[in-house]
């Protein structure tokens, strides 16, 4: 199904990556000469996204800043934060979002492997079957630690949160696509996403994907230093 609709989420305080963050949303951060947050909006227009919402609470200016002139991009200022799944339900509460739309996390950075990721998520996603579609990345090939990942996902099995004790491969990418029934009755907010997948999951209405391509895992300033260097000795190849 075609998704000419995005939220790209910004509004965190960015503790993990402080010293930077103190001066800088994390979304704006610079990987190959760009801002993090510039770089997923070209991608979602690439695939044909035509109007994109980017919510901030640190440093807002700045982010306001970042976005002013480019096309079908609006900025919405969270005065309070109220974490992922929060804010997401307050602009559908609000009718800033159609049936359904593309999730990014503000320091997600990915790089296409043979098809368009974006693509990828829309054409899988049936929103009579599931409410949201995950794009996940194996935890192997993944340039940072990520603990013990968050998904499991047996051959022969459905996929399923990892237990306390288990290690997980899949790690969530900081992407998806989901519908506006994901929100009905929703907690109060503050509340994250997580919420919502459990509740999902429960239903059998969450699937996924996995990423063909290259994602990193942007948590501290020791993991920026290292994308950067990655991209830098172009083991990547083009990522515009």
């Amino acid at each position: 199904m075609q998704c000419d609709t995005a939220v790209i989420l910004s509004a965190g305080l960015g503790m993990r990556m402080r010293p930077l963050t103190l001066t800088t949303p994390k979304p704006l951060l610079r990987l190959e000469g760009k801002a993090i947050l510039l770089h997923s909006i070209g991608r979602l227009q690439a695939a044909g996204v035509r109007r994109i919402i980017v919510n901030a609470h640190h440093l807002p200016a700045q982010i306001f800043a970042a976005v002013e002139g480019i096309a079908g991009v609006s900025v919405r200022y969270e005065p309070e934060l109220l974490d992922t799944g929060g804010a997401l339900a307050a602009m559908l509460a609000e009718g800033l979002l159609p049936e359904v739309f593309y999730v990014v996390n503000g320091d997600t950075f990915w790089v296409d492997g043979p098809g368009d990721t974006l693509r990828r998520l829309s054409q899988a996603f049936d929103p009579a079957r599931l409410d949201a579609m995950l794009l996940l990345a194996r935890t192997a090939g993944v340039i940072a630690e990520t603990g013990q990942g968050d998904f499991l996902w047996p051959r022969d099995g459905a996929l399923r949160r990892r237990g306390e004790r288990d290690v997980a491969p899949y790690v969530y990418a900081g992407v998806q696509i989901a519908s506006a029934g994901f929100f009905a009755a929703p907690p109060v907010a503050p509340f994250s996403m997580n919420v919502l997948w459990d509740r999902a999951l429960e239903a059998g209405r969450l699937d996924a994907i996995v990423h063909d391509g290259l994602w990193f895992h942007l948590s501290t300033p020791e993991d920026l230093a290292r994308a950067g260097g990655v991209l830098e000795a172009r083991l990547v190849g083009n990522t515009t």
